[in-house]
């Protein structure tokens, strides 16, 4: 049985209609990211995946600053 998957975004988001953010989500060992303004256009990664992911875009804004 597949879990249900419940999108959660960040505080941070901005706009008056909620549209400008990232959300995630994560149900059966698989995180999704989505934009809110693009909800059928999922990435799914796994955790590994993930934290490679943050990590290299730590890496490049740090040599762009």
């Amino acid at each position: 049985m597949t879990a249900a998957v419940y999108w959660q975004k960040s505080s941070f988001s901005g706009g008056a209609d909620g549209n400008e953010c990232v959300e995630v989500a994560a149900a059966d060992g698989v995180i999704r990211l989505r934009e809110s303004d693009e909800p059928s256009q999922v990435l799914s990664i796994n955790r590994a995946g993930l934290t490679a992911l943050i990590r290299h875009v730590h890496h490049v804004r740090a040599e762009q600053e």
